[in-house]
């Protein structure tokens, strides 16, 4: 059974930091799997923040949401035994508070910004930006 679990969200200033920590468990989620951070914010859908890919051997690509408001400011890595993902968001703005969810897909995913992609998702973490 494949549990995502998130950590490290929490309320911040404007301007300030968080990191956010995904580790995924279960024999389906392998250093080849695709994962990715998405976000919800009320009242809106669903949306893809960033992801990252292996694209052979150690390395991984990263990919971001097309949207200004995240490039840039956060930065997705892929650490200890490959199936633990960070965000490391930056310069924080109230429109970055939401839920934001961990995301994990079998080996193979080919649209890493697509939600449906994704076959395991975390419970979420709220990040809430304050001013």
């Amino acid at each position: 059974q494949v549990q995502l679990v998130e950590s490290g969200g929490g309320l911040v200033q404007v301007g300030g930091s968080l990191r956010l920590s995904c580790a995924a468990s279960g024999s389906t989620v392998s250093t080849t799997s695709a994962m990715a951070w998405f976000r919800q914010a009320p009242g809106k859908e669903r949306e893809f923040v960033a992801a990252t890919t292996w694209i052979g051997g150690s390395t991984y690509r990263a990919t971001y949401a097309d949207a200004d408001s995240v490039k840039g400011r956060f930065t997705i890595s892929r650490g200890g035994a490959k199936n633990t993902i960070y965000l490391q968001m930056n310069s924080l703005n109230a429109e970055d508070t939401a839920v934001y969810y961990c995301a994990a897909s079998r080996p193979g995913v080919r649209r890493p910004t697509q939600a449906q992609e994704y076959d395991y998702w975390g419970q979420g973490t709220q990040v809430t930006v304050s001013s």
